[in-house]
Order: structure tokens, then C-alpha cells, then sequence
């Protein structure tokens, strides 16, 4: 529990630096490569390489690619459309999709989870009840879209842990390995090299992302994924929202209605509540 909720706080800051600092500015497809290549950097030379099957460090790869790859072509391109506030709200669809991911591979299904899904979603609609446009609706698939990958990525790597014995230090190579392999094919495809970062500012947060918020903490976060049992897992992915927020916030001073912030927030802790209350209604999933 220690290793998510101290990563909780480092993530919290992540949110307001990307959207106050580099989106719209910084070219999205660059910003997550380059933090993606730092964090490969910091784990090469404590990769074990012959130390697991080439099915083992492939399915690290592939957890890589789609848990961080994947997910941050979406993630960064969400702040695009969506204020800080309104990406970190749209992420509490995360415990869900790891909630249902887990029974889908466990082959159990429950309806009712879906419930926790469509009130999450009025919740966030609720604070942008106003003045919804295509470009909003198109932020909040890519939120959900960044959401899935890393509730996938999450939900692989804690039953994957099961079959690896080397540390986690000594395995994340592989990986980053397999985001940067994603993330190097999306730079060449989409990415616009007029818009690289024009300032000290914007390399050093670069240097920061790429070094500590996804180095040290996604091996954290990932680390303590197979500590805890899956209900925790997807009710801790839920602590980042009113963390997040209150540094936009206090930190940086962006305004938001406080109604709808309360009103929205209020339909998402009810989603919270529900969905809490339906995991304690069944058996233990570690």
C-alpha cells in the first residue's frame, strides 16, 4: 500500500505539469517519447538479459507497450480537449475496467459493474453539463482509451508476477523495452517536429517525467500492483483524482466551477461507493 500511495502523490503533479506546461505546446507523440526513452535509460543496465524466457520478457514487452505506450498516445492527446481537472475526473473509470478485465480473465462476469460505469460517466458529464461539444466527447473516449491500457497493463503485470522470480528492477527493462518500441512507431508516424520544446522549462519537466514520475514510478506503482489485491488496486487507482485536483488548484490556480465540480464529484464518489460496496459483496480476488 506504501508504494501506491506515495506514487499517488508524485502523479498528482504530473497531471497539472503536462496540461499548465506542455499540451498544445509540445508536441504530444514527442513529449511521451522522450519520457519514455528516459525511463528505458534508467532501467537498461540493471536489466537481467538472459535471465527469463523469451515468453516472459515478450509478455513484459507487450505490458510495456500497452500500459504505457498505448496509453499515452491517448493520455497526452486527451489534454488537448479537456482541462486538467476534467482528465483526471474521466480516470475513474479505471477501477471499473480493472474490475471487469479481472472477472474477464478469471471467466466470471457481473452486470452490475456496469452500473458503476454509466453513473461514473453522468458524473463527468455533470461538470461539463454546458457546452458539450465533439471536442469534448473526443477527450473523453481518449481519457477511456488511456484508461483501458492501463488498467490492462496493471491487471497482466500482477498475474504475470506470479511466473517471475528476478526483482522488479531487474525485469522493468523489458518493460519500457516494449513502450518504447510502441511509442517510437507512433513519433514516426504522427509526430509533428515543428512543435519540440522551445524551452529550459519544458526539457526540464521532460527530464522530470521521463526520470521519476514514469523511472521510478511506474516500477512503484507496478511493484505494489502485486502487493495488494485487485479490489485495492482499482480503488487506489482512485485516490489520484482529489489529490490531482487539489494541486491544480492550489498550486496553480485554475479556476473551476465549484457547483458542477461538486455536483459531478458527488455522482462520481456515489459510483465510488457502489462500486466498493459490490466488491465486498464478493470473495477476495488476489
Amino acid at each position: 500500500m506504501a508504494y501506491l500511495l506515495s506514487i499517488t502523490v508524485l502523479w498528482a503533479f504530473s497531471f497539472s505539469l503536462i496540461g499548465v506546461y506542455l499540451a498544445g505546446q509540445v508536441d504530444a507523440w514527442f513529449a511521451a517519447w522522450s519520457r519514455i526513452l528516459l525511463a528505458t535509460l534508467v532501467f537498461l543496465p540493471l536489466l537481467k538479459w538472459r535471465a527469463l524466457p523469451i515468453a516472459l520478457s515478450s509478455q513484459l514487452m507487450l505490458i510495456g507497450g500497452v500500459q504505457i505506450g498505448l496509453m499515452y498516445g491517448f493520455y497526452y492527446h486527451a489534454f488537448l480537449y479537456l482541462s486538467v481537472p476534467e482528465v483526471l475526473l474521466m480516470t475513474v473509470m479505471t477501477p471499473v475496467y480493472i474490475t471487469l478485465l479481472n472477472d474477464f480473465l478469471n471467466r466470471s462476469f457481473d452486470w452490475r459493474y456496469l452500473l458503476v460505469a454509466v453513473l461514473a460517466v453522468l458524473g463527468a458529464v455533470a461538470i461539463r453539463f454546458e457546452g458539450l461539444n465533439i471536442q469534448y466527447w473526443l477527450g473523453v473516449l481518449l481519457v477511456q482509451g488511456a484508461n483501458l491500457c492501463f488498467a490492462f497493463g496493471q491487471v497482466m503485470y500482477k498475474r504475470l508476477d506470479k511466473h517471475i522470480t528476478i526483482s522488479h528492477s531487474q525485469r522493468f527493462g523489458w518493460f519500457f523495452i516494449g513502450a518504447l518500441l510502441v511509442s517510437s512507431v507512433s513519433l514516426a508516424i504522427f509526430a509533428d517536429f515543428n512543435k519540440l520544446p522551445q524551452t529550459q522549462l519544458q526539457w526540464g519537466i521532460l527530464a522530470y517525467l521521463g526520470l521519476v514520475a514514469s523511472g521510478v514510478g511506474y516500477l512503484a506503482w507496478n511493484k505494489g500492483a502485486t502487493l495488494v489485491s485487485v479490489g485495492t488496486l482499482a480503488v487506489m487507482n482512485n485516490l489520484l483524482i482529489p489529490v490531482g485536483i487539489l494541486v491544480n488548484i492550489l498550486i496553480w490556480h485554475k479556476p473551476s466551477d465549484p457547483l458542477k465540480l461538486t455536483l459531478g464529484s458527488a455522482v462520481i464518489l456515489a459510483a465510488l461507493w457502489l462500486d466498493q460496496y459490490l466488491n465486498q459483496k464478493r470473495a477476495p480476488s488476489k
